[in-house]
């Protein structure tokens, strides 16, 4: 007679077995701990401040480089595009030669083009430094959060997909507020160029933490570059992205409208061409398997339209301070102080608030209190023009901000839950890359609707650029129902 031997299954050693399984999957992997995830947070608030401290110094940049208005926005948008178009790459070369090896070359080049853009003897130098800094930040991003979800699992991982959603959100009030300040101060007669010199000394110690404090991992199934695939999508942000910046300020003529018409001929391309590479056995730079999960294709919609709000929201926002109420560089950042104090305490609960709740309600209940707070802009402003003081707007600024930040930390969690381990830097690119394109989209649509009113009255051009965020606010509320369920909830709240 055989003896039966039941042995009892510790759930702790599965726990840990699972975590040493999933940690030694991603290619030399190992955990990431506090300091770690924070020196990786700078990656990401650095290139995302830099995208909006410069909009604050344009006037002064004009008057010291005699640029014209042309050159001047294509110091913003060529900075944007570059930085969109490459993300995803960025993403596909740290899944093949290293994720921390990447981080580290795009900070270092990132930190020379900010001195180069700051020693900039004339708008074309500075211009070119832009685009290099750019290109570099779309090699740091994209590592953050495959970084993240090759080294941490559970609540660690959450939290620190919530701290990227702050860092991100914040850097973009801080940016235009850090913007203001500098040239407000002028050290030195240095006027705008310290906007760009104070991200070396930055970039140089982070440069210095990297090797000890960021675990070194890659992809367990690493794929070469698809050249064509990357030249199709990039065409495609170019075609969407230069217009869209750029158009306003030229006056829109036939060239901006004939690239606008080719985006979607050249997404059509790029679609079928990644298909039939894929089919074919190859890994093209955005794979429609991946694409099709539910949490990707509904997330990335949800994550869309959120940022085309919020991209319209600081454009519009900032133009009615300065041109409406004739604030100056500094009060107008010093003016979303509250709402960047409130989206910074809403980072640091929306964990919470996703275990209590579940990530699709959190997304429904974070849109909602935005809708508010945009609603209370909106009365306050109309209500009492022009005798509008900042002071108070900074009650519904902070609502606004709040909600932001719940439905900021969660969206991020929910789109990338599905995202298998060794897509994770392509998952990770395509959604930076989404988030940038709704900024763009957000002043495209929303801001050109504001300036086309705005001569009619800047609080009515106002009322009307926030009754199409409060729309916004309202369908990301409603559509949040169509993330899947699985992908709502933390395993806490299983």
């Amino acid at each position: 007679m055989r003896t039966v031997v039941h042995r009892r299954i510790d759930p702790q050693a599965t726990k840990n077995h699972r975590l040493k399984s999933r940690l030694t999957s991603d290619h030399g992997a190992r955990n990431l701990g506090p300091v770690g995830i924070m020196v990786l947070l700078i990656g990401v608030f650095m290139p995302q401040a830099d995208y909006f401290i410069v909009n604050v110094a344009l006037p002064t940049i004009d008057q010291s480089l005699h640029a014209s208005s042309g050159a001047l926005e294509l110091i913003v948008a060529g900075y944007g595009t570059v930085y969109a178009a490459l993300l995803v790459v960025g993403g596909r070369l740290g899944d093949i030669v290293g994720r921390r090896r990447v981080f580290a070359i795009g900070l270092a080049g990132f930190t020379t083009a900010s001195l180069a853009c700051g020693t900039a003897p004339d708008v074309w130098f500075l211009l070119g430094a832009r685009l290099l800094q750019g290109a570099c930040a779309a090699l740091i991003v994209p590592q953050v959060l495959a970084t993240f979800h090759a080294t941490l699992q559970g609540s660690e991982l959450h939290r620190a997909q919530s701290l990227y959603g702050a860092a991100a959100g914040l850097a973009i009030a801080v940016g235009q507020l850090a913007g203001g300040l500098l040239v407000t101060i002028n050290i030195a007669g240095t006027t705008w160029r310290p906007i760009f010199w104070v991200n070396v000394p930055i970039g140089l110690a982070t440069l210095i933490a990297v090797p000890r404090f960021v675990p070194p991992t890659r992809s367990k199934h690493p794929a070469t570059i698809d050249t064509r695939g990357t030249l199709l999508f990039a065409a495609t942000l170019v075609a969407l992205l230069v217009p869209l910046a750029e158009g306003q300020t030229v006056g829109w003529p036939a060239w901006t409208w004939i690239l606008l018409a080719c985006a979607p001929i050249l997404a059509f391309i790029t679609i079928v061409f990644e298909r039939r590479f894929e089919r074919s056995g190859g890994v093209p730079l955005l794979p429609p398997s991946l694409l099709k999960t539910r949490s990707m294709h509904r997330g990335l919609l949800l994550q869309l339209l959120f940022m085309l709000g919020y991209g319209a929201l600081m454009f519009v926002f900032a133009l009615t301070v300065q041109h409406g109420l004739h604030a100056g560089p500094l009060q107008s950042g010093l003016a979303i102080v509250p709402m960047a104090i409130a989206f910074f305490i809403g980072s640091l609960l929306t964990p919470k608030v996703v275990r209590r709740f579940g990530g699709r309600m959190t997304v429904a209940l974070g849109a909602t209190v935005n809708g508010i707070g945009l609603i209370g802009l909106v009365v306050v402003v109309t209500d009492k023009w022009p005798h509008v003081s900042l002071l108070s707007l900074a009650p519904a600024l902070a609502v606004v901000g709040f909600g932001q930040a719940l439905v900021f930390g969660s969206l991020f969690r929910l789109v990338l839950s599905d995202v298998p381990l060794h897509h994770a830097g392509v998952g990770g690119g395509v959604l930076v890359t989404i988030q940038q394109s709704g900024l763009a989209l957000g002043v495209a649509t929303i801001g050109t609707l504001y300036l086309g009113l705005e001569n009619h009255g800047v609080s009515q051009a106002f009322a009307a650029a926030g009754a199409a965020q409060i729309a916004i606010m309202a369908v990301l509320a409603l559509a949040s129902r169509a993330m899947p369920p699985s992908a709502s909830r933390s395993p806490e709240a299983e």
